[in-house]
């Protein structure tokens, strides 16, 4: 693990430290470096699961789960407001909706449950094969060559250390082969503190990476190439057992389905141990637009 964190590392964990300045309001700001037009849905993600852990009275149940939908863009250059709703803080449980929201307009909705975890039946999946992710080049390593065809993807933020076990979109696409699942090795850049909630909060940014490649992967497309239109429509998450997100962890997906100009992404979050530490599904607007021959 690196001895300090990386510069966009400190970044993120800025704009994780949300301004409070009434009891069920939060105040997030957008990172100074910015690539895309609007802001990135992992981003409200993560600013959204820290202002319902932060809105908790009673003890300090772990994010259990998280119900995003995604209603219009945010504007990159204004900060977003956070409205927290309680629904119920009970002795072991507790739910929150999260609103986010710009000039009086709503971006996303989310629904936050936080559960203590309890005795009971337990079994999982098991981890795919995977190269250690220490041998495995890294994502400016994968840019060289490509940084005009893919420049929002250099330009961004790049907080989350992020390793390919097989090869990205762009190097699936110049080679003419198809990929019907993705598999990438990812951890912060850099410590994190030993507050749970902003390890669940990185994982919730970093989530929002890679889990859409499979649906063009699978039709031998890539971000960059092809005239792809993309935006997430809804994004859930389950947090099986507690981890530590500056440590690696597997986050293996895949698509199940593409119709009606949407397409589903799901994957899974293991701890090098094989252990299951969360799920996540996304839903997204997908739109390709062959060039003409």
């Amino acid at each position: 693990m690196n001895a300090a964190p990386s510069h966009d590392l400190e970044q993120l964990l800025s704009i994780l430290d949300l301004e409070r300045p009434g009891e069920d309001l939060f105040i997030g700001q957008n990172p100074p470096k910015v690539s895309t037009p609007r802001t990135f849905g992992g981003q409200m993600l993560s600013q959204g699961v820290v202002a319902a852990a932060r809105s908790l009275t009673r003890g300090n149940p772990p994010v259990h789960a998280l119900h995003a939908h995604f209603i219009r863009g945010g504007d990159v250059h204004k900060p977003i407001e956070y409205h927290v709703q309680r629904f119920r803080d009970g002795k072991s449980f507790a739910n929150r909706q999260v609103t986010a929201m710009q000039d009086g307009e709503e971006l996303c909705t989310m629904l936050v449950a936080f559960q203590d975890a309890l005795a009971g039946l337990e079994h999982a999946v098991a981890i795919p094969e995977a190269p250690h992710p220490e041998g495995l080049p890294t994502m400016g390593e994968l840019f060289e060559g490509y940084e005009d065809k893919i420049a929002t993807f250099v330009d961004a933020l790049h907080p989350i250390d992020v390793r390919f076990a097989n090869d990205p979109s762009w190097k699936l696409r110049e080679a003419g082969r198809s990929l019907d699942h993705n598999r990438v090795w990812m951890k912060t850049d850099g410590p994190l503190p030993d507050d749970p909630v902003l390890h669940v909060a990185a994982m919730c940014y970093a989530s929002d990476t890679t889990v859409l490649d499979s649906i063009i992967t699978t039709h031998g497309l890539s971000w960059g190439f092809d005239r792809l239109f993309a935006a997430t429509v809804n994004h859930s998450m389950w947090f099986h057992r507690p981890f530590r997100f500056d440590d690696w962890l597997l986050y293996a997906t895949e698509s199940p389905v593409a119709a009606g100009a949407r397409g589903l992404g799901s994957g899974r979050f293991w701890m090098r141990d094989g252990t299951l530490a969360a799920s996540v599904t996304q839903e997204a607007l997908i739109r390709h637009f062959p060039r003409k021959k």
